[in-house]
Formats: C-alpha cells, sequence, structure tokens
C-alpha cells in the first residue's frame, strides 16, 4: 500500500550523504535527485525539498514508525556533532562536508551477507551482485510499475548452491556466502542473542566466527546494523585518513589497523563510529 511521510524541517539529514557514505547498498538516486531503496519488505522513495524529507513507497507497516527506526529519527545528530566537533579541527571539517548523514538501523541479516560480499570490492559491483542475490531469491515487490526485489531470508538464499552463487559473480566469496547461511540456518550463531552481549570486542569474535567475516565486516555489521557506535571500521580511506591527519607515517601500508583503532578508541570514545563515517565520506569525496 502506497503511503507517504513528510518530515518538517529535517535537521542533519542529507539522502545524498546518508547513501552514499558506504554504509548500504540498496538505494539508488533517481532523474530528481531522490533516492530509492528496498530494505526490509519495503520500497522507499527518500526526497530532500527545502528542508522537508519526503518518505513515499510501498510499505508492509506505518510509514512514520518505518522510518522512524530505520532512520534512526529519535537520535539527535545535532548534539552528537556538537561533541565530535570540539575533539579537533579535522573531525569538525569532516562533520561540515557530511552533516546530514545519519547511520541507519540495517537488518542484521542482510548486513552480515552484504558487507561478506564487500570484500575487495567496489560498490558499483556490490550492489550489482546484491541486487542479482534478491531478484533470484527474494519476494517481488511492485510499486508504480516497477518490481523491485526484498533481500532474500537464510531460508531463501539457501537454495542457491556454491556453484549457483559463483553464476551470480560472487568470485571466492561463494563459498562464504554459502556457509555463512548454513550456519544461520542450522542456529550455530543467533544474529538476535549475539547482539545482546555488551562489549563490542566479546560481540566482534562472535561475528568473526562466520566465513569471510574479520575486525572490519564485523565492526561494520556492528555499527550499521547494531547500534554499536563505539566502533571503528578500518578500511583503505579510512587508514588513509587517520594517517594523514595524526599518524603521519611516510610509508601508509605500514601502519597497523590496530594502532588506528586503539587512536579512535582514546580520540572519539564512544562516538568512534559516527566519527568515522564522517572522516570516510569527506576523504572519499573530497
Amino acid at each position: 500500500m502506497e503511503q507517504t511521510y513528510i518530515l518538517k524541517n529535517a535537521d542533519s539529514f542529507e539522502p545524498k550523504h546518508i547513501f552514499e557514505c558506504g554504509q548500504c547498498f540498496r538505494w539508488n538516486k533517481q532523474e530528481d535527485g531522490s533516492y530509492t531503496g528496498v530494505f526490509g519488505k519495503n520500497v522507499l522513495n527518500v526526497k530532500k525539498v527545502n528542508n522537508d524529507i519526503i518518505f513515499c513507497g510501498n510499505l508492509s507497516g506505518d510509514i512514520k514508525e518505518i522510518c522512524g527506526k530505520y532512520f534512526d529519527l529519535d537520535t539527535d545528530y545535532r548534539k552528537i556533532k556538537e561533541e565530535l566537533s570540539k575533539i579537533d579541527e579535522n573531525v569538525k571539517n569532516s562533520i561540515k562536508y557530511g552533516e546530514g548523514i545519519r547511520i541507519l538501523k540495517q537488518d542484521k541479516w542482510e548486513t552480515l551477507i552484504s558487507f561478506i560480499i564487500s570484500a575487495n570490492n567496489n560498490i558499483p559491483r556490490i550492489k550489482k551482485i546484491i541486487e542479482k542475490l534478491s531478484e533470484k531469491y527474494g519476494k517481488e515487490i511492485i510499486w508504480r510499475e516497477n518490481k523491485y526485489y526484498t533481500f532474500p531470508t537464510p531460508e531463501e538464499l539457501s537454495k542457491a548452491s556454491v556453484q549457483d552463487l559463483r553464476n551470480i559473480g560472487l568470485g571466492f566469496r561463494d563459498k562464504r556466502v554459502y556457509d555463512t547461511t548454513q550456519m544461520i540456518l542450522n542456529n550455530e550463531i543467533s544474529l538476535d542473542e549475539i547482539e545482546k552481549i555488551q562489549d563490542s570486542n566479546v560481540l566482534r569474535e562472535e561475528l568473526n566466527k562466520f566465513p569471510g567475516v574479520g575486525d572490519k565486516v564485523a565492526d561494520c555489521i556492528m555499527l550499521f546494523s547494531m547500534r554499536r557506535f563505539d566502533v571503528f571500521p578500518v578500511d583503505v580511506w579510512v587508514r588513509r585518513v587517520m594517517n594523514e591527519l595524526y599518524i603521519k607515517n611516510e610509508d601508509e601500508s605500514k601502519v597497523k589497523k590496530e594502532d588506528i583503532r586503539r587512536l579512535a578508541e582514546k580520540k572519539y570514545s564512544n562516538l568512534a563510529g559516527i566519527a568515522q563515517q564522517y572522516l570516510f565520506y569527506w576523504k572519499r569525496e573530497a
């Protein structure tokens, strides 16, 4: 059923910043500058007009409730930005660049598989693979005469063999996705259960038990689907920006991820993950 919800005078909400800061893969820019995406059983279009955000789409429940949860609208990002801006000029500048970023509350299962697929991969290719997976194994949703597909559940994805996944273009990740799906189906690890673990370091160790999940992927899963703002995913861009701004090692490749993580913990404390998003977006876009 089509629904519309208008968020008036939206603060800290810029669709481009949210959907292009590397946290999600199923949102696409439209000709009018808006973004359309699929999450859960929902297809949604998000458009900014002046300072209002217009949400419109085919949703599986109340649009206001669904958007409130997914876009984390109850979190005061103005306050977070004020706090982070006090740390140093670098963070302050990065916030100016991506001031409309919000961390989405994404589905844990989808985030797990998506970030296993993201390993040593580029964003256009990741998006293409996820789209193919959804088209082949997810459920069809028709909205405004266009076809969209939900991300497959573990049961749906279990219908894919390793070869099927390879044919879709997963490459070396095919076996990892297959094995992870089996682990979830066999209840070897429950994402809902491990999310209850308070200590993010212990939670990271649990996530690392999945094939294809290392520290960086685990941190992305924690940050983008479990609201662990204290973790600091380190990839090529983040290592580059942290080295340029703080560590200043002539050979960037010698900078250890562990040292970056410790530095981030010391500097940004329990807001490290949000700081990471501003720094990542600033470095990659600017």
